[in-house]
């Protein structure tokens, strides 16, 4: 699979035939942006507001190259154990993980994720079959990716360590083209009229709101 220079091998991953993201320009924009990280072995930071479609955009990127993505929700009580575990499954098993709002972790333990991150990368960029991590050596599947979604300037959100930071590619998620998305919806239940009629439920709802 490959957008503009970035290059991935298909997962051939069964996943079902579940409900799938419209595209609009800001979901293609996140889709260059991550696949662009992943191809110069970094993970990806979608970062705006809550209801941009920041894991979703995530998960649906994951299903169109057909690879399984686990989303984990992230609290302050996560230590750098559970982590570790988590980072040793999912790199044997090659499959992504999308840690959702992952800024609400605490700042000492984002510093020790930091270390675990950088030993999966670095194994990555080498090349390797088998890397050492947290004592034990652990097969290592490369297609292996992790992503991690953030709400800035919410209360009680911690700010990302530099050395955290430089592991992963920031992308900038704004508020979707709500017209666009109810267009594509309704055309798909048969709607001939959808154009207009997509204008007209956005209005609704946002006079609503």
């Amino acid at each position: 699979v490959s957008i503009i220079n970035a290059m991935l091998y298909y997962g051939f991953e069964y996943l079902g035939n579940s409900d799938r993201l419209v595209i609009t320009p800001l979901t293609d924009r996140c889709y260059r942006t991550l696949m662009g990280a992943f191809h110069l072995y970094y993970g990806g930071g979608p970062e705006g507001p809550a209801g941009t479609g920041k894991t979703e955009s995530t998960k649906d990127l994951a299903k169109a190259v057909a690879v399984q993505c686990v989303v984990f929700n992230c609290s302050d009580g996560l230590d750098y154990l559970a982590m570790g575990k988590f980072f040793k499954g999912i790199a044997s098993s090659g499959a992504w993980c999308c840690f959702d709002e992952f800024n609400r972790i605490q700042v000492e333990v984002l510093s020790v994720i930091a270390q675990q991150m950088l030993t999966v990368t670095q194994a990555i960029r080498a090349k390797k079959d088998v890397f050492e991590f947290l004592g034990q050596d652990i097969p290592l599947n490369r297609r292996f990716g992790v992503f991690i979604t953030m709400n800035p300037g919410y209360a009680g959100r911690a700010e990302l360590p530099d050395n955290l930071k430089s592991l992963f590619r920031p992308v900038a998620m704004m508020v979707p083209d709500y017209a666009l998305i109810a267009e594509i919806m309704l055309y798909s239940e048969g709607f001939g009229n959808a154009k207009k009629l997509s204008r007209k439920m956005v209005s609704l709802y946002s006079l609503s709101s």
